[in-house]
């Protein structure tokens, strides 16, 4: 068999891609993580499917509990959050089932900055204003951040900032980034994006501390930080009417 880690995108049952419905019907045993997944989701699981919420659980016992139903000859799914390339520990997980001579693969899910940006239709690289992206998060109890990965030097490329896990420190984020991108910067803090619970808060830097202590937002939620969340902006040059066109391209 193959453990096959599905990325269940940002929670809505209807964001999953078709790839992941068929994984889901077809699973013997789905583990997945409670804290973060609307139940609508294992909606797509067959009713016969064991389920098991992993939001419990430690590294060891999930990689026991899929290697155990592995060996059994059964079929597992390992959900995970928006996409599996993003803060969803799949090297950990498919480096112990390497060890433990189980096969995996990878399907993906819509991440959930991607679903932040559709729900408040903002595209993040804006011409001549911002042309990368930068996908991190900080540390409380979490991972130590490597060396070189200071929020502010990231800050001070003029990328667009999408920080994940961030919620609990939104207002020593924002103290820390404002001498460098300014208090005008526009913010914008999406939780929850696709599911029943989502809320959106719009903001600066100056006040977005205030609405998300004021909303108590303590989990799953996105923070965007960037001038390219604001109208302004020039226009691409790929579409341009002054750009030279051959016959055939588009």
């Amino acid at each position: 068999m193959t453990v096959h880690f599905v990325g269940a995108g940002p929670g809505a049952a209807d964001l999953l891609t078709v790839r992941a419905t068929r994984l889901l019907a077809e699973a013997e045993v789905v583990l997945y993580p409670g804290t973060y997944l609307d139940s609508e989701v294992l909606a797509h699981c067959s009713a016969r499917a064991r389920l098991v919420d992993t939001q419990s659980l430690d590294l060891e016992a999930i990689t026991r509990t899929i290697v155990e139903a592995d060996r059994d000859g059964r079929r597992v799914v390992r959900l995970t959050s928006g996409d599996p390339s993003l803060y969803s520990a799949l090297h950990e997980q498919t480096r112990r089932l390497d060890e433990a001579g189980v096969s995996w693969q990878v399907c993906p899910g819509v991440p959930a900055y991607a679903a932040a940006a559709a729900l408040v239709g903002r595209e993040l690289t804006v011409p001549h204003v911002a042309q990368s992206v930068v996908l991190t998060r900080t540390q409380a109890r979490s991972t130590p951040m490597g060396e070189g990965e200071r929020l502010t030097d990231f800050a001070a490329t003029g990328a667009t900032l999408v920080l994940h896990l961030a919620i609990i420190r939104t207002r020593s984020l924002i103290e820390e980034l404002a001498p460098v991108v300014g208090v005008d910067c526009p913010v914008i803090v999406v939780h929850r994006a696709s599911q029943p619970q989502e809320q959106v808060l719009r903001g600066t830097v100056a006040d977005i501390a205030d609405q998300v202590e004021e909303a108590g937002l303590r989990q799953a939620a996105v923070i965007l930080v960037g001038r390219a969340l604001a109208r302004d902006g020039g226009e691409s040059f790929l579409y341009s009417a002054d750009r030279p066109r051959s016959g055939g391209q588009s």
